[in-house]
């Protein structure tokens, strides 16, 4: 069965593609999506579980600027999600940003796979030579986060960068033990060690602390995209970077004010976008006036399939900027599932509308 939060009940084994009558919104939602003339349900499978579900699912829709995205997260409550249909709804309606440079230099990705396979991915990652490794996870252990960066170290050459994730799962010494044992992994083969930690603890407070106790960066991802205050990291000087990602944050220009407002380099990342929602990504870092790493928008290559004309990949490391177009000949029949996945989707718009009028 498809894992998706709980929330669905279709195979894993088929993607969706589904147009959704504009009709069907109620009123309310319908005057938001005002310029809005196309709605569609995706679901993708993944090739590997991450972020601990099989499927990604969500809606992309199209406007007067093209085609955008809006996919929060099943576990994210209604106002929390209303920043992701903010940004789907921007992105097509408004003109983008004044672009910087033509091409994004991204890293690889690489789940909690066994180090056979995160080997695998660094040599087809197109010409990645960033990678970033998740760790951390429930069920697996530091020794085996080791493995797999050493894997990684192997792939790269000692050339390579390798960042880790490790989404707030430690606590104070917790981290910094680990942080000392993963830095030694990547710093195998000759590496240089570990670029950056990505959020080793859930508080502002804690990252600060680590931070002192620590050689390797610190990048905030969760204390920015799912706090009240994205800019507490930076005046707590609690992080040597930030991740910034454009659906939770509200949209490409509002990543574009926080950044300047932080004073930090940023690293634009996939919030495990389709190549719809990646195509808005890449046009946000080609926007920034600074991209001194790469960004993590290298992720299309995660799904079994993609729902755009082409993917959004790198090459020779780097994601050219250019608009995304849905691909109409993937379009599906809806199956009953479909269908009771994309209802909960329209009333899961009603509640984002109305939690923080959006419009």
């Amino acid at each position: 069965m498809r894992h998706n939060g709980g929330m669905s009940d279709i195979t894993a084994t088929d993607h969706a593609l589904v147009e959704i009558d504009l009709d069907e919104l109620s009123p309310r939602t319908r005057d938001a999506f005002d310029g809005i003339d196309r709605l569609l349900y995706y679901s993708l499978p993944l090739k590997n579980r991450f972020r601990r579900i099989d499927v990604r699912d969500g809606l992309v829709l199209r406007g007067p600027y093209g085609w955008s995205e809006v996919s929060p997260f099943w576990d994210y409550g209604p106002e929390e999600s209303a920043a992701w249909l903010r940004a789907g709804l921007a992105a097509a309606r408004q003109k983008p940003p004044a672009l910087k440079r033509s091409a994004v230099p991204v890293n690889a990705t690489v789940p909690v796979v066994s180090p056979e396979r995160a080997h695998e991915i660094v040599t087809q990652s197109g010409g990645c030579r960033t990678v970033k490794v998740k760790v951390a996870d429930p069920g697996t252990s530091l020794s085996e986060d080791c493995a797999r960066i050493e894997a990684v170290r192997a792939a790269l050459g000692p050339n390579g960068r390798i960042r880790v994730d490790a989404n707030a799962a430690w606590d104070i010494e917790q981290a910094v033990t680990a942080i000392a044992q993963l830095n030694r992994a990547a710093e195998s083969g000759g590496g240089d060690g570990l670029e950056y930690v990505e959020q080793p603890c859930p508080s502002v407070d804690d990252l600060a602390a680590v931070r002192q106790r620590t050689e390797v960066r610190i990048a905030a991802d969760e204390s920015v995209r799912r706090a009240d205050d994205p800019l507490a990291v930076a005046r707590a000087e609690a992080a040597d970077l930030v991740i910034v990602k454009v659906q939770p944050l509200g949209g490409v220009r509002r990543v574009i004010d926080i950044c300047a407002e932080a004073g930090l380099p940023a690293v634009v990342s996939s919030a495990l976008d389709s190549s719809i929602g990646l195509a808005r990504g890449v046009q946000c870092a080609a926007a920034l006036d600074e991209l001194p790493f790469a960004c993590g928008l290298a992720t299309s290559a995660m799904f079994t399939t993609d729902i755009a004309k082409s993917r959004v990949v790198p090459v020779n490391g780097a994601i050219p900027v250019k608009d995304s177009l849905l691909d109409g000949n993937r379009t599906t029949e809806p199956t009953p599932g479909d269908r009771r996945m994309i209802r909960r989707w329209l009333d899961r718009l009603d509640e984002m509308v109305t939690a923080r009028q959006v419009g």
